[in-house]
């Protein structure tokens, strides 16, 4: 089963960092961030990926294709006449698409615009390149196909960034420092029928969490997992650095242990 990445963003709330590298390539300890993502699939037995590139995408196709004795087979797919490359390498132990799907699309036109590498797919997976978890990427499919639905939707709870009070006769009655949420929020880590192209369009304003999500929404085809082990996005120089600071105790890095 193929794992669609979406990679295209500028990721504008890290631009000092995306200035100079698409968000996907923020290092992780001594790796991008997407080099993280796509492990969490190989390790669970899926090796196949699709990339949506648009920002800097160069810069991502360079660092795969300059990891040195890495590469086992490269070429050059020339079907539709663009230049998308499929390759192996010995650490992912997968194949890679690096397909361009425009400078300025959004989330849905980029998903519109891999149709063609799905054809075959009755399902796929969908995440964006920005988050780490340790989801157990066969339940969430399992799940998926028991609620035989068009989108299956990993939901979490994380941490609220804040400390939370309740106050009665204007003292301060409880404090909680950044206690979870009660609202399940979009995890990102994603399953999705073939079916839900007939939602997307190629048009770069095609953005996947408005229409589409609300039409699905309104036919009631869309499923949530709820996941309640390690969650983490990567959208602040904080997140960067919490991460980074996960990753360097050396030890049980949440992501590479599956729940």
């Amino acid at each position: 089963m193929k794992t669609v990445i979406l990679c295209g963003g500028e990721g504008r709330r890290l631009n000092e960092e995306t200035e100079r590298k698409p968000k996907p390539l923020i290092e992780i300890g001594e790796k991008p961030i997407l080099y993280h993502i796509m492990k969490i699939y190989e390790r669970q037995n899926f090796k196949e990926f699709i990339l949506c590139l648009g920002y800097k995408g160069n810069m991502i196709k360079d660092y795969f294709l300059n990891l040195k004795n890495n590469l086992e087979d490269f070429s050059l797919d020339l079907k539709t006449g663009k230049k998308n490359i499929l390759r192996k390498d010995k650490e992912l132990e997968g194949k890679i698409y690096f397909v361009e799907t425009g400078l300025k699309s959004m989330t849905g036109a980029r998903v519109a615009r891999v149709k063609e590498y799905l054809q075959s797919d009755e399902d796929f997976f969908l995440t964006y390149g920005d988050g780490l978890a340790n989801v157990n990427l066969n339940k969430l499919y399992d799940y998926h196909k028991e609620k035989n639905k068009i989108l299956t939707i990993s939901g979490v709870n994380p941490l609220n960034p804040f400390g939370l009070m309740e106050i009665e006769g204007g003292l301060v009655k409880t404090f909680d420092e950044k206690p979870r949420m009660n609202e399940i929020i979009n995890g990102g880590y994603m399953v999705c029928n073939k079916k839900i192209f007939d939602y997307l369009s190629e048009d770069p304003s095609c953005i996947l969490e408005k229409e589409p999500i609300k039409k699905l929404l309104e036919k009631k085809e869309i499923a949530v997992y709820v996941h309640d082990g390690f969650w983490h996005c990567m959208d602040t120089q904080k997140h960067v650095d919490t991460l980074n600071e996960i990753y360097n105790r050396g030890k049980d890095i949440p992501w590479e242990n599956i729940k």
